[in-house]
């Protein structure tokens, strides 16, 4: 059966006008009174990247809302277009049921995703679809000057908070991977036999364990660290992921110094240096990693080298957010893979608080170099904005040195931060 087509447009304006008066605190509740007659449905869920404090909201039956988790979200921002509504039957809240899920990006934002557990039995019709789909529209827009106008103090927490949670999922991903990879490393061990291979499989599903148990509480009782001590920790959490396997692992500690270095800037290095491992090591052919810590006037640089085929492309590190971690504390991290010779990814993170650049300045830069900086928000080398832009490698590097000038900023990262706070398109 289908549900109500929205058919006459005094509805349609009717609901416009209904969700543009709705508080942001009440979106949830109110979209749903909203749509509750021209499309039924069970429970409603938002998940929003732009609010790190409530990135969730769902409102409807108990035993349906109160079971959808932020994976099940996830899984199902992975499968719909922005702007193209998608009704399938899909696991939300435990169960398979018939969900219609929109998705909005404005421009600006992290995106905003709208999930409907839709009535058994009732199919939207396509043009209720894209009803919904264009009032999602207008309430993400909303929210999203929402977010752009409200108070410096909340917004600050915000942001601390996002940064936090971004950590610690980051943290977590890297740690459940890495398990998971030693795991495998032992089973598929040639040098064992099942009996040794399922003790190995058994003391590192233990370790793991223990290490997410305990990681909280032993990484927030530090807030400072020398350098020497920060990557002693990461040797213990490198050491499972090459116990068994034929890659020589090869730890170049920094040289010994009181020098302490910040929780965050340790966290970060230790999570980039454990994901760029565990991508270096699903390539085939590779025989030695490298790793190197080295403190400078400026903060750490982290450099990780490998042997192998040299295939590894820059749109790999987005799966561990590699350069997210890095761009949030102001640093910076490239990778080079030459075919045959090997990838090397290296970071470079500052210790000394850098000075936020202006908006306004972006209004400094030329067409070229505005468009050299949307390629930069992209997390494009210079290799490939050359390629996009064709124009020599030469003279990205020339944009690249006037638009850090021109914004006061220290690094790549710290430009692309600019550039995705700013209100207007770049080109």
């Amino acid at each position: 059966m289908e549900a109500g087509d929205w058919s006459d447009p005094r509805q349609v304006l009717g609901a416009a006008i209904s969700v543009l008066e709705i508080p942001p605190e009440d979106t949830s509740e109110q979209l749903s009174a909203i749509l509750s007659e021209p499309l039924p449905h069970r429970a409603l869920a938002i998940l929003t990247g732009d609010c790190s404090r409530s990135p969730m909201r769902k409102v409807g039956e108990r035993g349906v809302a109160d079971r959808i988790s932020s994976a099940e979200l996830g899984r199902l921002a992975g499968t719909v277009d922005i702007g193209v509504p998608r009704f399938e039957t899909a696991l939300v809240g435990g169960e398979k049921r018939p969900v219609l899920t929109v998705a909005s990006a404005p421009h600006g934002t992290s995106g905003a995703l709208l999930t409907i557990v839709v009535t058994d039995g009732i199919e939207p019709a396509p043009h209720t679809q894209q009803v919904v789909q264009q009032l999602w529209d207008l309430i993400s827009l909303r929210l999203s000057a929402y977010a752009a106008q409200a108070h410096p103090v909340p917004l600050a927490g915000n942001r601390m908070a996002a940064q936090e949670r971004a950590r610690v999922i980051s943290e977590l991903t890297d740690a459940h991977t890495a398990a998971l990879s030693a795991l495998l490393g032992a089973l598929r061990s040639r040098t064992l036999d099942d009996g040794a291979a399922r003790r190995a499989a058994t003391d590192i599903a233990v370790s793991a364990l223990l290490e997410l148990r305990a990681a909280g509480d032993l990484d927030r009782s530090l807030t400072e660290e020398t350098a020497h001590e920060a990557f002693t920790r990461l040797e213990d959490r490198l050491a499972p992921l090459t116990r068994y396997s034929e890659v020589a692992l090869e730890l170049v500690p920094p040289e010994p110094s009181r020098r302490l270095l910040p929780s965050d800037i340790a966290h970060a290095a230790r999570a980039v240096v454990r994901g760029g491992v565990l991508l270096m090591l699903e390539q085939d052919g590779i025989g030695r990693i490298r790793v190197q810590w080295e403190l400078t006037d400026a903060g750490l640089r982290v450099s990780l080298r490998d042997d192998g085929p040299g295939a590894l492309a820059a749109d790999a590190l987005t799966m561990h957010r590699l350069a997210d971690r890095a761009a949030s504390l102001g640093g910076e991290l490239s990778l080079d893979a030459v075919p045959g010779w090997g990838t090397h990814i290296f970071v470079e993170l500052p210790l000394s608080v850098q000075e936020t650049p202006s908006a306004d300045a972006l209004q400094s830069l030329n067409p070229r170099e505005l468009q050299v900086l949307e390629r930069i928000t992209k997390g494009l080398r210079n290799r490939s904005i050359a390629e996009e832009l064709q124009i020599s490698e030469h003279t990205v590097k020339y944009h690249v040195r006037n638009i850090l000038e021109k914004l006061k900023a220290g690094s790549r990262g710290e430009a692309a931060a600019l550039a995705r706070g700013a209100q207007r398109p770049l080109v």
